[in-house]
């Protein structure tokens, strides 16, 4: 039972009415009555004070086969807009969505610039043109998440990002000194789970993403909040050691996990045997079709390796739910069920294990879903999944 002061327990049936219209896309008073348990009394108070902030809309349900048409509430999406970017070598995407996650604008912008300086300079330049768009909406820019691949600390500053080689660097306070407002860092595996939970897998508290691009990351959603150990630094399952004494690794040690099951990995041991060809996900496609004895090989050591890896990630966090990031994985037939054929431990326990539907988005769309749970007060949403997530 929940005990306080009013104002805290007002907060609290604020932001389950609210988690409740999200999820229902629209919802009568009554039936939000039934689902949160709170009383009419409590229900029309609070949706009184969300119609007033503009939050809550009311439409007339248009089909009702008996008796008066009742009134439906919904979120206004176009009452304000976040902003998620995600900062990788090369290239920073952004992606502005409404208040219910979906996208109404993306943008891949190159990165020719080297230094943090520079880099700075174009991430103020984008997000001031991106304010700008927002500024007719009630709400404005709601919030801006950032998406760093490498270590962002409990205080959202950058411990070590290894593709920039920047070290105790604060993004943070430069970008927010820069624009005028205030920017949340987070690592990307960690947007990506948060996006899984929020888009896809909605009744799940304990689900971990693994992301499987230039390197591997893994996001942890435990108990419907993230792990993030210490100092903020866990998740750094790419440097687990799966080979003892095997290739070397940019972290210092030998024969990490990264080095195995990265797909930057996989697609250097492919070309190393065909490096006359371009090896991206089309061309796999065909020579796996073909039935290309080297490509075939590279691809079973891959999902040998993943497996052991996935292996120890399982039995050490008792997972829901295991979701893999990895366009490779979509390109080779039945690969689930390959991995789940060496997932044959009595220890290890999870309920699902499956593709990602978002693909490389599901980072910039968990930024922009941690940024409406900020706004909103809503520390674990459920969003419409939308018809165009994945890549």
């Amino acid at each position: 039972m929940v005990t306080g002061d009013a104002s805290y327990i007002k907060k609290i049936n604020r932001a389950l009415i609210i988690r409740e219209i999200l999820k229902e896309g629209k919802i009568s008073r009554a039936d939000l009555s039934k689902i949160t348990a709170l009383t009419r009394a409590t229900i029309s108070a609070q949706v009184a004070d969300l119609l007033e902030e503009e939050l809550v809309v009311e439409t007339e349900l248009e089909h009702n086969p008996v008796g008066r048409k009742p009134i439906m509430l919904s979120l206004n999406a176009q009452a304000g807009y976040a902003l998620g970017i995600d900062l990788d070598a090369g290239q920073a995407t952004f992606m502005l969505s409404d208040l219910t996650g979906q996208p109404v604008a993306t943008d891949i912008i190159p990165i020719q610039a080297k230094t943090y300086k520079d880099i700075v300079q174009l991430l103020a330049s984008s997000i001031r043109r991106y304010q700008s768009q927002c500024a007719g909406s009630r709400y404005g820019m709601v919030g801006i998440v950032l998406a760093v691949h490498g270590l962002v600390s409990n205080e959202e500053k950058i411990k070590f990002v290894p593709r920039f080689q920047w070290q105790d660097v604060d993004l943070k306070q430069d970008l927010e000194r820069a624009v005028g407002t205030v920017i949340h860092l987070e690592n990307n595996a960690n947007l990506s789970a948060f996006a899984e939970r929020a888009y896809a897998h909605h009744t799940t508290d304990n689900l971990l993403c693994v992301t499987l691009y230039s390197g591997i990351g893994l996001g942890m959603i435990m108990d419907g909040k993230f792990f993030r150990g210490h100092e903020g630094f866990a998740g750094e399952i790419g440097h687990m050691i799966v080979v003892p004494g095997g290739e070397p690794c940019a972290c210092g040690n030998r024969g990490c996990w990264e080095k195995y099951a990265s797909e930057t990995s996989v697609l250097r041991n492919i070309l190393a045997a065909e490096p006359d060809e371009a090896s991206n996900y089309e061309w796999i496609g065909r020579r796996i079709a073909e039935g290309d004895a080297q490509v075939l090989d590279a691809l079973n050591q891959f999902i040998y390796y993943l497996s052991i890896g996935l292996n120890n990630v399982i039995n050490m966090y008792n997972p829901d739910v295991v979701v893999i990031d990895s366009e490779l994985l979509r390109v080779i037939p039945n690969s689930l069920q390959s991995i789940q054929n060496q997932l044959h431990s009595q220890i290890s326990h999870y309920r699902e294990i499956t593709l990602s539907g978002m693909g490389r988005k599901s980072c910039v769309m968990g930024a922009c879903a941690l940024a409406i749970s900020r706004f909103l007060g809503v520390p674990v949403l459920s969003l419409p999944s939308g018809d165009d997530l994945a890549d």
